[in-house]
């Protein structure tokens, strides 16, 4: 499997069905960028359109599912499902198997996360765009894989109806997350995690004349991750300050080795730009479970970078995602110190207490209407703020714990 061969420090900041093999969507040459690492495959995604199953619902007029036959494909890793309108919601199951290139073998049915529309853009803002933002399911994590098979079979919310129908044009989108980057350090995995080539700003370091600002923990930047920056709209876009930090887990499963955790951050940037039609990743961290910290959205580290992780509440606050499902499984301890650490550092910059709470306005969702002001937690889960399952009931009530660490490495 691909190995994380170098990290950094952070700086201040389709297809046809008759076809045997699918094509992958974006296999035409792409110009290449100054930013992102040589002579080494960028990734790419397969888009596969999905079909009728199984019996047909005579008062529709329609099939009740959805699908995909087993079938070869081209290599990829991760999966999502991916629809026409993002403002339509999936009410329904999505399962999918894989098989694994290595062994051959298939795996079982898993569940895709179909509530992933609250990991978006706020409404109204440049990157709301109707034309090309699409629904899309999270993505799961699947590994090394050339075969797939896919079922979608809707129901009613909450489940006490009949079931209604499926958004339009439902395709499964297969992510090739390419290789992981060599930086010529010609290192280890130990050496890799740190390298002392990239070790301004290391842990440890405290700002001289503020107080209450953590240690600047360590950040794999986008070039380590192996970040393709032909991907992503250019510039940057930023708020006037960070107030809050809402907490995430990508709900793509817990089947990754940390050594993947690069794969797994390429995949779900090239899902959120090629697929769901964001700018670039919608997360300005991301944290593995070993407590890796990476920088996410692109315009710097240490500065307020405008993201799309918090439907409604994106402005003046920044998204960390945990990578992994954290519904019943509890996150490491690895995962909850990072949290405090990146927390410590960013927020005390901005001179917010990791215990304390603040007030954004919202942009609009579920729980609040666009233009209330609401009193948050500085350090919030995703469904403090949009009624989601995000960050997991497990990691949720781990954010106490996350909060008090925070402080203290503020030194309050």
């Amino acid at each position: 499997m691909r190995a994380l061969l170098a990290s950094s420090i952070g700086v201040a900041c389709a297809t046809a069905l008759a076809l045997p093999l699918a094509v992958p969507a974006d296999a035409a040459a792409r110009p290449a960028s100054a930013a992102s690492p040589a002579a080494e495959p960028l990734g790419s995604t397969q888009s596969l359109p999905l079909v009728p199953i199984g019996a047909t619902d005579r008062t529709l007029g329609a099939a009740r599912a959805q699908g995909l036959p087993e079938r070869d494909t081209e290599p990829f890793s991760l999966v999502g499902v991916v629809w026409d309108d993002a403002k339509t919601e999936l009410h329904g199951t999505v399962q999918v198997r894989a098989r694994a290139a290595a062994s051959r073998t298939w795996s079982g049915w898993q569940d895709v996360d179909t509530h992933n529309q609250e990991h978006a853009p706020d409404p109204g803002s440049p990157e709301d765009d109707a034309a090309r933002i699409h629904g899309a399911t999270a993505p799961l994590w699947v590994g090394d894989s050339d075969g797939v098979e896919v079922r979608v079979r809707p129901e009613a919310p909450g489940g006490s109806a009949p079931a209604g129908s499926l958004p339009r044009g439902l395709h499964i989108d297969l992510v090739d997350p390419g290789a992981d980057p060599d930086l010529g350090d010609g290192g280890g995995q130990d050496r890799a995690l740190a390298p002392e080539a990239f070790a301004e700003g290391a842990a440890g370091t405290r700002a001289a004349a503020r107080p209450y600002i953590g240690p600047r923990p360590r950040i794999i930047t986008r070039r380590g991750w192996g970040a393709d920056e032909s991907l992503r709209e250019s510039g940057y876009v930023y708020t006037d300050r960070v107030k809050a930090a809402f907490v995430h887990h990508t709900a793509s499963g817990n089947n990754y080795r940390c050594s993947q955790a690069a794969s797994v951050l390429r995949s779900i940037y090239r899902y959120h730009v090629k697929s769901s039609g964001w700018r670039d990743i919608g997360y300005n961290f991301a944290i593995d479970k070993c407590g890796n910290i990476y920088e996410g959205r692109a315009g710097g580290v240490a500065k307020p970078v405008l993201g799309a992780h918090t439907l409604g509440f994106n402005t003046d606050s920044m998204g960390i995602a945990v990578l992994g499902t954290y519904t019943s499984t509890n996150p490491s301890s690895a995962a909850l110190d990072a949290i405090a650490k990146l927390t410590a550092w960013k927020l005390g910059m901005y001179g917010v207490n990791p215990t304390g709470t603040t007030h954004l306005t919202s942009g609009g969702g579920n729980l609040y209407r666009k233009g209330r002001s609401v009193r948050l937690n500085v350090i919030s889960g995703h469904r403090d703020g949009f009624a989601t399952e995000c960050p997991g009931t497990r990691l949720y009530k781990k954010l106490g714990k996350a909060r008090s660490s925070s402080a203290r490495l503020q030194g309050r």
